[in-house]
């Protein structure tokens, strides 16, 4: 990606950039806004230390945990402008912020990342956008949550050894239209060399080279796939490219059962964002696709999935769930008391945008329409989303949810969203923990602010999973073996769950032409993936735009 921002300063693989026009409106967003519940906020300043009060203001009000801030003057917004760059001193002071209402089940804050960065807070600076680009959210993500890449298209992965400075540099990942799938590259290749020089060696010293290498505009791989050390040899050239969220997916017989499969790496915009018909070119062929053949259980591979749009989970949502659930409550967002009781008066300053970026205005009154016109109770339609099937699969009573640390966010609200109704299993590792969500808001019409302003429960009131969700069966990630292929570890472990002591079915797909009827396992003691960032990890309330 281009976006020096985002590559080279934001490593908790939290940021995006929603693009949303506020140059357009007349009436600024930057103005020093002022709150009749704090008291010696100083009139003026520079722009930095305005921005910087504007902040703190604005998080005292919306701020889900806006209860521990503290007054103005003993947390002081200004003594975060020591630095020369302004981004750096918003940082400082939304890393402050974050950092204040603590967590009683583990002692400390709820936004802890432990880098000296939120755990789910995050400021942006649109002009650093990719350029080309326009009308989308961008991300350090190597595809962000409108389907855009701009790379060669791979996730690369070091897998560590213990008591070795040795490693193995693994595709996990390839995106569909990305230049390294019209190449024919498979999760479950080994990079061994690039552009000639050798790799595996010694992580500490390799590692800032091969993250250089791979972001060039042109890049030759060679190496093995590892399970049958088969060699390859490609070169890549860095394009734009839109990117489908499925991975993959199919229909696996076990047992007599029709298990439908699929692989999914973000929740990304829907294609048609029709309120009242919504529908997807991505999702809605997979699952009719399953309705088709009957499918009676599903695996969902989140792994990588990080999360996305709201309103794309709750679609996922309906497409799994059968049409009985139809009315039934799916979730709740849950605002700050000060959101709910329609004090959060400085959301006045926010123009609630339409879907091509523009201003809106009330009929009657011609007056700018902005997010404090909004309801945030928690009894507010708009803030309680019931299930509305979608698609023809009706047969689906039993899940299983394949995650890791980079399930996120949306990918855990429709977990958490499905367990009152179904039979729902996790295999992998333990999830991200991140059931909070947000909107922009946006400074000096150039940072968007980014923080949780609501947390979302199921209809069992259940939420709250700031740990993580713990798999009942914990299986560690093997690339070895591409998405859908029976003997890759977690989707073998998944069909288990759903057929115990079934075996995989004769002729089983494989991208290496069950050329080896082995099962292939890596053993390592860490993996660190190139990009630390690859996958965005948010929840974006879109509907409310």
């Amino acid at each position: 990606m281009t976006n020096i921002f985002t590559k080279n300063r934001f490593r908790t693989g939290l940021v995006i950039l929603l693009v949303i026009g506020l140059a357009a409106c007349k009436k600024s967003t930057t103005e020093q806004p002022v709150d009749t519940g704090t008291t010696n906020v100083p009139a003026g300043g520079t722009r930095t230390q305005l921005t910087l009060d504007s902040m703190y203001l604005y998080a005292k009000q919306i701020y889900f945990w806006n209860d521990a801030l503290p007054e103005y003057s003993v947390f002081n917004p200004r003594q975060y402008s020591s630095k020369s760059s302004a981004i750096d001193n918003y940082e400082d002071e939304l890393y402050a912020i974050s950092q204040l209402k603590i967590n009683p089940a583990t002692g400390q804050a709820y936004e802890y990342y432990g880098d000296g960065f939120p755990k789910y807070s995050f400021i942006n600076d649109i002009t650093l956008n990719n350029p080309g680009v326009t009308a989308s959210i961008q991300d350090q993500a190597d595809v962000d949550t409108e389907g855009n890449g701009n790379d060669i298209g791979i996730r690369p992965v070091f897998y560590l050894y213990q008591n070795s400075t040795k490693y193995n540099l693994m595709v996990t990942a390839v995106y569909p239209g990305s230049p390294a799938a019209a190449a024919g590259v498979k999760r479950g290749w080994m990079i061994q060399k690039i552009n000639g020089t050798t790799v595996g060696n010694v992580y500490s010293t390799e590692r800032a080279s091969v993250l250089s290498n791979l972001d060039a505009s042109s890049v030759k791989l060679e190496g093995v796939n590892y399970a049958d050390n088969a060699p390859f040899s490609v070169t890549l050239t860095k394009a734009s490219y839109k990117s489908s969220p499925v991975y993959t997916s199919k229909v696996i017989t076990r047992a007599g059962k029709k298990i439908g499969y699929l692989a999914f790496a973000r929740f990304s915009v829907l294609s048609n964002q029709d309120d009242l018909a919504p529908s997807d070119i991505n999702l809605d062929p997979v699952f009719a696709e399953f309705s088709t053949q009957g499918v009676t259980d599903l695996v969902i591979d989140l792994r990588y999935n990080g999360g996305g749009y709201v309103n794309t989970c709750e679609y996922l949502g309906n497409l799994i769930a059968p049409s009985s659930l139809t009315g039934k409550k799916m979730f709740t967002e849950i605002y700050n008391t000060t959101m709910q009781t329609k004090k959060a008066t400085l959301l006045a300053n926010q123009p609630l945008l339409d879907g091509d970026g523009k201003i809106q205005r009330n009929k009657n009154t011609n007056a700018i329409i902005t997010y404090a016109d909004l309801d945030y109770s928690s009894t507010a339609a708009g803030n309680n989303v019931s299930f509305s099937k979608k698609g023809n699969l009706n047969t689906v009573t039993n899940i299983v949810f394949i995650v890791s640390g980079n399930t996120a966010s949306a990918s855990e609200l429709l977990i958490n969203n499905l367990k009152p109704y179904m039979t729902v299993q996790l295999v992998g590792e333990t999830t991200y923990g991140k059931p909070v969500g947000f909107f922009p808001i946006t400074l000096e019409n150039r940072y968007e602010v980014y923080m949780p302003l609501f947390e979302t429960r199921n209809a069992n009131n259940e939420g709250s999973y700031y740990a993580g969700m713990v798999p009942g069966k914990t299986v560690s990630d093997n690339s070895v073996y591409p998405f859908g292929d029976e003997r890759e570890a977690e989707l073998a472990a998944a069909l288990q769950l759903i057929a115990p002591g079934s075996v995989a079915s004769q002729g089983a797909t494989s991208s290496v032409g069950n050329r080896s009827a082995k099962v292939v396992t890596m053993d390592f003691s860490e993996a660190k993936p190139v990009n630390p960032n690859s996958e965005f990890k948010g929840m974006i309330d879109r509907k409310r735009k």
